[in-house]
């Protein structure tokens, strides 16, 4: 797809009706020839909407108003350009763990969760969290993650974790202001309710930080995998990452994947992994699909806030 088309379909199936500032945005975007040409001297996975506006959002810019958008980005274009060139979109929404907790709450106990693409390590801490599916609660204290649980039953345990550990290409650090401000710019401007399950969240993992990692999804994944301790279920997990890589490496990472003991749990785009026939997703949003060891189990929404089993 064109830049244009990126920015168009980003509004209609990501941000219509999930964040209003964000969908007149990336319309706005898509019509803007100057923007465009800028956007077009980065690499391609560097011009995607997110990231471009959390840039803009981390730097104090306009997001709300498309135009005073345009007047500061075009401005300030050298500054957004090496911050953009510099990070990526890291988005680490620990409301991700409400829809991965029925697969976790499932497997043969207790678990050693290692993360792919773990940002901050937000989502290794699922046994922490509390979370309601509808009048189900389960777990106690904050944040509170809400998820509606569609043809599914919620757990009605939480997972035990013995070990958590994450891998990263840039590791972020939940006791680090600067690391957490820009998770928080990532965060779509109306959403206070996750920007307030952020600071929680983040709260949560300060008291105990999770092992990160720098390094490669697929180099480096075995080395870690092999520090796991042995009478631990090992769980290899990730959510929306590896639509940041090609085609080529997705698979190389399978591959490295299926090789290691203990399971899988995938919850990514649809397109981004092989899984043949799928059943309709629900109308009207954008959909993961949460995969146990490359088997499809159910649909996601991208933020954990709904679960629509059909495994």
């Amino acid at each position: 797809m064109t830049t244009a088309v990126t920015y168009a379909e980003f509004a209609a199936r990501e941000a219509h009706g999930v964040s209003p500032a964000y969908e007149r945005l990336a319309y706005a975007v898509s019509r803007d020839n100057k923007i465009l040409e800028l956007l077009e001297t980065l690499p391609p996975h560097k011009r995607q909407p997110n990231l471009l506006f959390g840039v803009v959002r981390f730097l104090g810019g306009p997001v709300e108003d498309p135009a005073e958008f345009h007047d500061y980005t075009v401005a300030n274009w050298p500054t957004i350009e090496a911050e953009i060139r510099v990070r990526a979109t890291q988005t680490n929404e620990a409301g991700r763990c409400a829809v991965l907790l029925p697969v976790l709450a499932a497997l043969p106990q207790p678990l050693a969760l290692l993360e792919v693409g773990a940002s901050a390590g937000l989502c290794l801490y699922p046994d922490r969290y509390a979370y309601r599916y509808g009048q189900h609660a389960i777990g106690s204290g904050e944040p509170v993650l809400e998820c509606a649980a569609i043809g599914v039953a919620p757990p009605t345990v939480l997972p035990e974790v013995v070990w958590r550990a994450g891998l990263d290409l840039n590791p972020l650090r939940v006791t680090d202001p600067a690391d957490v401000a820009w998770l928080d710019a990532l965060i779509w401007p109306e959403h206070t309710h996750r920007r307030a399950r952020l600071r929680a969240a983040a709260s949560v993992a300060a008291v105990e930080p999770p092992l990160l990692v720098r390094g490669d999804m697929v180099d480096d994944l075995p080395a870690l995998a092999a520090r796991a301790p042995a009478d631990a279920t090992l769980v290899v997990f990730h959510t929306s990452v590896l639509y940041q890589v090609s085609t080529a490496r997705r698979e190389a990472f399978a591959a490295a994947v299926r090789k290691l003991p203990g399971h899988w749990v995938s919850n990514e785009d649809p397109e981004v992994l092989p899984y043949g026939t799928l059943p309709k997703p629900p109308v009207g949003a954008l959909y993961n699909v949460l995969a146990l060891d490359g088997t499809p189990l159910a649909w996601t929404r991208s933020h954990g806030q709904q679960i629509t089993w059909f495994g």
